[in-house]
């Protein structure tokens, strides 16, 4: 069966109209937002999105302002009209995808920084990135305002900064987060995996196997210090070339504890060559 192709809005105007005449005949609106580059974990997005509400948003906006000078900006991969393609298949009522001079206007000044939770871990490790997120999801919620938006939990600290600054700004939006999609081997899709080399992508497969293997040894009584110890040890063994951190944390704000009282996640920051992969999962 063919698909419609997607509609596409390409003005803050043209998705507003689209979201009212929905609202208009009583029907919710969820939004996914992406970067594009879109794999099974995107489309999951969507997917859930489609299964809680009558219409579906999906942005795909690469956004400068979370990539550092030396990162990969300009070679992240772009491919707007196979991107379309699969959200249509996925179910997506309508594309927004804004050009950078409607998202950042000649004299845009402003940034939304959320302190506490985006300190930790990828903060330390990247401290341009999550105002360049914070900045950008306030920015697509306000103009879409759908019920609810739907993020993947592959990007667990992420989704508690916007989770943070929905509260914290009053967006009448529901954050969702949804499960972490995984290759065959486990390893969580990414759309950065595409940069791998063949012998790394072969790695690449334990980072998953080392995360779970210490939440089993955490459960059976280890120490969390040891725990994060034994697991960067072993990405090391296993051919990752750098270990940004390994961490076991507090589930709701990241910050270090000392035992597993209360809801606690295991994350993981590692390189293989030039490609940078996240991971993390509940313990």
């Amino acid at each position: 069966m063919s698909v419609s192709p997607l509609p596409a809005a390409r003005s803050i105007a043209a998705l507003r109209e689209a979201v009212t005449d929905w609202r208009r005949h009583g029907l919710s609106v969820g939004l996914a937002p992406t970067m594009g580059a879109l794999h099974a974990g995107h489309l999951s997005l969507v997917r859930a999105a489609k299964g809680a509400c009558d219409r579906v948003v999906a942005s795909l906006f690469v956004n400068p302002r979370q990539f550092a000078p030396h990162e990969d900006f300009e070679r992240y991969p772009r491919d707007e009209a196979g991107d379309a393609a699969l959200l249509a298949g996925a179910g997506c009522d309508l594309l927004f995808a804004p050009e950078r001079a409607l998202m950042y206007p000649e004299g845009f000044a402003t940034s939304v920084i959320v302190a506490s939770v985006s300190t930790p871990l990828e903060g330390e490790m990247r401290p341009h990135f999550f105002g360049g997120v914070a900045t950008v999801v306030t920015k697509l919620l306000l103009q879409c305002l759908p019920d609810a938006a739907y993020f993947g939990e592959k990007d667990y600290q992420q989704l508690l900064v916007i989770k943070q600054l929905a509260r914290d700004l009053d967006i009448p939006v529901e954050i969702v987060g949804c499960a972490t999609v995984r290759e065959h081997d486990g390893l969580a899709l990414s759309s950065r995996n595409a940069y791998l080399t063949p012998d790394e992508r072969r790695i690449a497969g334990r980072l998953n196997l080392v995360l779970r293997e210490a939440i089993a040894a955490l459960r059976a009584g280890a120490a969390i210090g040891a725990a994060e110890a034994e697991t960067a040890r072993k990405l090391a063994l296993a051919g990752f070339t750098c270990v940004d951190y390994a961490a076991v944390r507090d589930a709701e704000t990241l910050q270090p504890i000392t035992d597993l009282s209360g809801p606690a996640r295991i994350l993981a920051a590692t390189w293989l060559g030039k490609t940078r992969l996240i991971d993390n999962m509940a313990v």
